[in-house]
C-alpha cells in the first residue's frame, strides 16, 4: 500500500462502523493509539510566564480570558493594545534555564504514560522549534533561550520522550495570532478568526496558507518520527477558513507514513480521533477518542500553589475513560523554569504506582457493555478476559474485608478470578444474578485506591 492510500476516506459508506472509512493501515495504526490508553500533554510557552490562560487574552473579544484580578491585565492598564503588545515581547523574557526534557520523560515513563503531546506552537503564533518561518521563534536571538544546549525545545522534547519508548504526539495551533497572514494589521482583529474575507483578499488567505503548510512540514519532516499530528484551532476550517487539509495530510503521510491526524472539532476525514476536553463522555463513541483533562486548574502553569487533582480522582478519570473504550490526555503546564511541579509529580508518581499493578487492565483493552454498576463499578475487556475496577466504598478502613456482588457477568464454571497484585485466587459464588466474591483486607494507604478483578466470564448475566 502506498502512503497516498492514507488519504483515501470513502464518504460513501456509514458512520456505524469507523473501520470501514479508513484504508487497513490507517485503521491499524488507530487500534495501536487506542491501546496506549494514557497520554500526558504538556502545555508549554511563553505564557508560563504570566497568570493568564494561554494565548486567548489577546482576542478582544474573549473577555472572559482577562479578568479584572489578573496581574498581568493590571500591570497593562487593563488596555488591550498594550497588553497585546506586552504578551507578544514575552518571547524577549522567556529563558527556562533549567530546561531538563530527559528527567520529564523519565517521569512521564515511570508515571505509565505511552505518548507525549507537546504544544510546538500555540494560537500566539509563538514557536518552540527552530523554524524558518518567522523570527518569532525559541531559537532567535531575540529569546535568551537560544544560547540554552537545548535551545530547540520540541525537538529536545520529543527526542527524549521517544528515547523513553513513548510515542509523539504534535500539538500544533492552525490559528496563528501574531502572523499578519492571519490577523491582517490592515484591519482591527476583535475575533479569534482570521480579520479579514479570504475570498476578496485571497493573496492574503494563500501566504497564511503557504506559511501553515510550510511551518507543518518542517514539523513533519525534520523531527523524527511523529505519531499523531494534533491540529488545534478549530475556527480555522472549511468552508470559511478552509486551508486544504488534503493537501497537507498528503505530505505530513509522506514524511511520516501512518500518521495518525487530529484536526479537532473539524469532523471528517481528517478528524481521525475526536477530542472531548474538560469531560468524558457520558457513553461510548463510535469513533477512536480521547479526553484531555489538566491534573491542575488549567492546562498552563499558573502559580507555585497551584490547586491539583488528587490521586485519586486522577485515577477515577482514567477508569472511567478506558471503561468507555476511550484514552486520557492528562494535562500539565511547565513552569517558567522549565520543571515540572512537584504536585505534579507526586500524582505521577502515585500512578505509576497504581499501574504497575493494575495496568494490564488499561493498556490494550476495550469497551464492554454495560461498562460499569453504578458508582463503584467499571469494566473493560482484553481477549477471554473481563476485569472490573471497584472503588472504595466511602468510609472504608485498612483490615475490612467486603463482600463483593456483580451482577452484570458470571465467571465461567470452575475458572479462577484474581485480584491484580495478589497472588492467590479469590473464592467466588453464583448468586441469583451474578457473582459475588469476598475483597480481601488491605492497608490504609491502598484502601482509599481502586482495586482490580480479572476473570474470564461465561456469559453476561
Amino acid at each position: 500500500m502506498t502512503d497516498e492510500r492514507l488519504d483515501v476516506y470513502d464518504h460513501s459508506k456509514g458512520t456505524t462502523d469507523w473501520r470501514l472509512r479508513y484504508p487497513q493501515q490507517l485503521v491499524d495504526r488507530l487500534e495501536w493509539f487506542q491501546d496506549l490508553k494514557l497520554g500526558l500533554i504538556l502545555h508549554w510557552g511563553i505564557y508560563s510566564l504570566w497568570d493568564c490562560c494561554e494565548s486567548w487574552p489577546l482576542v478582544p473579544e474573549d473577555t472572559w480570558a482577562r479578568p479584572d484580578s489578573l496581574k498581568c491585565w493590571q500591570d497593562c492598564g487593563k488596555d488591550i493594545e498594550k497588553f497585546q503588545k506586552a504578551y507578544w515581547n514575552l518571547n524577549r523574557s522567556f529563558n527556562p534555564e533549567e530546561f531538563d526534557p530527559t528527567s520529564w520523560a523519565k517521569a512521564a515513563k515511570d508515571a505509565g504514560f505511552k505518548y507525549v503531546n507537546f504544544t510546538t506552537k500555540h494560537h500566539d503564533g509563538f514557536c518552540m522549534w527552530d523554524t524558518k518561518t518567522t523570527d518569532y521563534r525559541v531559537t532567535h536571538s531575540d529569546c535568551p533561550h537560544h544560547t540554552h544546549p537545548k535551545a530547540d525545545i520540541a525537538r529536545a522534547v520529543f527526542d527524549a520522550f521517544r528515547a523513553e519508548g513513548l510515542a509523539i504526539s504534535c500539538y500544533f495551533s492552525k490559528a496563528d495570532w501574531h502572523t499578519p497572514h492571519y490577523w491582517n494589521p490592515q484591519w482591527p482583529a476583535n475575533t479569534r478568526c482570521h480579520n479579514y474575507d479570504r475570498f476578496e483578499h485571497p493573496e492574503i488567505w494563500d501566504r497564511f496558507k503557504a506559511f501553515t503548510f510550510a511551518q507543518l512540514e518542517e514539523l513533519m519532516s525534520q523531527y523524527g518520527p511523529i505519531d499523531v499530528l494534533w491540529l488545534d484551532g478549530g475556527q480555522v476550517g472549511p468552508p470559511v477558513s478552509d486551508i486544504d487539509m488534503a493537501s497537507i495530510a498528503k505530505m505530513a503521510r509522506k514524511h511520516q507514513p501512518g500518521l495518525i491526524i487530529v484536526d479537532r472539532v473539524i469532523t471528517g476525514e481528517f478528524e481521525n480521533v475526536i477530542t472531548p476536553e474538560h469531560q468524558i463522555p457520558d457513553a461510548p463513541l463510535d469513533e477512536p477518542w480521547e479526553s484531555c483533562l489538566p491534573m491542575g486548574q488549567g492546562w498552563k502553569y499558573f502559580k507555585p500553589d497551584e490547586q491539583f487533582k488528587p490521586l485519586t480522582k486522577v485515577l477515577e478519570l482514567i477508569i472511567e475513560t478506558v471503561s468507555k473504550g476511550g484514552n486520557l490526555l492528562l494535562g500539565h503546564g511547565p513552569t517558567p523554569q522549565g520543571t515540572l511541579q512537584e504536585a505534579a509529580l507526586e500524582r505521577m508518581k502515585g500512578l505509576g504506582a497504581w499501574l504497575q499493578v493494575n495496568g494490564e487492565a488499561v493498556y490494550g483493552t476495550r469497551a464492554i457493555a454495560p461498562y460499569g454498576e453504578g458508582a463503584r463499578i467499571r469494566f473493560t475487556q482484553k481477549a477471554d478476559k473481563v476485569y472490573a475496577f471497584v472503588f472504595p466504598q466511602e468510609g472504608d478502613k485498612a483490615g475490612n474485608e467486603e463482600r463483593l456482588t456483580i451482577r452484570s457477568f458470571v465467571p465461567k464454571a470452575g475458572s479462577k478470578l484474581t485480584m491484580l497484585g495478589v497472588a492467590d485466587a479469590l473464592e467466588w459464588r453464583n448468586e441469583q444474578k451474578g457473582f459475588s466474591v469476598m475483597l480481601p483486607s488491605r492497608n490504609a494507604a491502598d484502601a482509599q485506591l481502586p482495586v482490580t478483578l480479572e476473570f474470564e466470564p461465561s456469559t453476561q448475566a
